[in-house]
């Protein structure tokens, strides 16, 4: 009996030291996850002139024959995988693969020739790696606080390789952010982009040397806006899951610590009653 209960003594001892980890690790991801917000909104007043700009020259350019303006048969589809670098944060990296592995299912009958996977992450390139699926590039080690230049190649690569034609378009999948308790696996098509339409009073430009021109460069700086804007949201998504994961695995390590302090008290109760009882035996046989 007091080997059963030093092993409990012991097993309670390892689950308090487990929550202590958890715990720190529930508010460090609270205090990322805050971080990860106001980068997001602080990238935003940048994103929506460049969408202001891109909607005026476009919208004045009806027959623009820019590449990634231009529809074409799909013949080879580029997916561009947004993962994280380290587990312990729920669901988070299993939506988005899962999410990337139905697609492929669905499109490609399991033909490998038919498309590419970018990835950012060691978990999504982990996963893909062990399935020998084809990945074109990779980039982990992502700050938690991601600047534009930790993901300017593979970037600038994507839409690069479409307007090249080495593939026909290109599918970026995510984790959107929609709060601190609610992250969801997310598809988006960043090529070929569709022409955005102006809505209301748009500002007037004047540009040199042409409209036409000038939408050859901001377009490709456009779909790499997109790209570094869904990963802000991705890193948001990724603190958030894990700071829900760390917190429901505190609670658990609580609930687990009381049953076991239950355990505990149950198996000294019974042991005190076992050695009063013998006493009380021994003093019986004495008389």
């Amino acid at each position: 009996m007091a080997k059963g209960m030093r092993d409990i003594k012991r097993q309670i001892k390892s689950v308090q030291n487990t929550k202590q980890i958890t715990k720190a690790m529930e508010m460090v991801a609270a205090a990322k996850l805050r971080r990860a917000q106001e980068s997001a909104q602080a990238a935003r007043p940048y994103a929506d002139k460049m969408k202001e700009v891109v909607t005026a020259i476009a919208s004045g350019s009806k027959n623009s024959k820019n590449a990634l303006l231009i529809e074409r048969p799909i013949r080879k589809t580029a997916y561009l995988v947004m993962s994280s670098d380290r587990g312990l944060a729920g669901a988070f990296n299993a939506n988005v693969t899962r999410r990337t592995m139905q697609l492929i299912k669905e499109r490609h009958n399991s033909n490998t020739d038919e498309f590419v996977i970018y990835v950012i992450g060691r978990k999504g390139r982990d996963y893909f790696r062990k399935r020998n699926l084809p990945i074109l590039e990779e980039v982990t080690g992502i700050a938690d606080s991601p600047k534009f230049a930790d993901i300017k190649n593979i970037a600038h690569h994507a839409v690069e390789y479409f307007i090249e034609e080495q593939y026909d378009e290109l599918i970026l999948i995510y984790n959107e952010f929609v709060n601190a308790l609610t992250q969801r696996a997310a598809e988006k098509r960043i090529l070929p982009m569709s022409a955005p339409q102006a809505t209301g009073k748009s500002t007037q430009y004047e540009y040199e040397p042409s409209p036409e021109d000038v939408l050859d460069v901001l377009l490709p700086k456009y779909a790499e806006t997109q790209i570094f804007s869904a990963l802000l949201e991705s890193k948001a998504s990724e603190f958030g899951s894990r700071m829900t994961a760390m917190g429901n695995a505190t609670k658990n390590a609580t609930k687990m610590i009381s049953s076991l302090t239950l355990t505990y008290n149950r198996a000294r109760q019974a042991a005190i009653t076992q050695e009063i009882s013998e006493i009380v035996a021994g003093a019986n046989a004495q008389n």
